[in-house]
């Protein structure tokens, strides 16, 4: 469980031993990499209503809850057991403050698997139309969204989850193999794969790459 240097070793060594000290320096070093992921995976009905820190903050104090099973959930990556218990905290945000509009928040994230590919391609296809952004492309962002919706979903949906993992959660290649249970030769070819199936997607839509 070592991540190579010999402060993040102690640290380690003393959250094994229930130290919540250690195991808040931890958190605070993959803090910004954990930001990115709620960020990727934010709702949109929640973006001005919910604010990140806040997810992080309750995401952390959810790891104190779980701090005795630190040793076994932790074993093969420190980050990918944070990123699991601030994707968990995600979906209890969404459940509480959209209620009734989720069809159904468990349907959204399964502890085995991470997200679902329905809720990785509403987040993929919101965040590559990132740059349509004036009110003028308005129109066309939702004529675009449609389009690409349509198009990631007809991806292999381990290959939606790799580019997700990534190229927006940013994970190493071996972070992205602990989490979808793959070697690392695999995740990397399906990385490699997903990137040219998502450039011939975005080639083919009429308008997708102006400006």
């Amino acid at each position: 469980m070592s991540e190579d240097s010999d402060d993040t070793t102690e640290l380690i060594d003393r959250v094994i031993r229930h130290d919540e000290h250690a195991l808040a320096e931890l958190f605070s070093r993959h803090r910004n990499r954990l930001w990115k992921i709620v960020n990727f995976r934010l709702d949109h009905r929640l973006r001005g209503r919910v604010d990140a820190d806040d997810i992080l903050q309750e995401s952390y104090l959810n790891t104190v809850k779980r701090l005795k099973f630190f040793l076994h959930d932790a074993s093969r990556s420190i980050f990918v057991w944070f990123r699991l218990i601030v994707s968990q905290t995600l979906i209890d945000v969404h459940r509480r403050h959209l209620g009734a509009q989720m069809r159904d928040a468990s349907r959204d994230f399964s502890v085995d698997t991470g997200w679902t590919s329905e809720s990785t391609s509403f987040s993929l296809s919101f965040h590559l139309l990132g740059h349509l952004t004036s009110p003028s492309v308005a129109a066309l962002r939702a004529e675009l969204s449609d389009q690409l919706k349509t198009a990631i979903n007809s991806m292999n949906k381990t290959d939606r989850e790799v580019l997700a993992l990534r190229h927006f959660e940013e994970l190493t290649n071996t972070e992205t193999s602990h989490v979808l249970s793959m070697s690392e030769q695999a995740a990397s070819l399906r990385y490699v794969r997903a990137l040219a199936k998502l450039k011939k997607i975005m080639s083919a839509i009429p308008g997708f790459l102006d400006g």
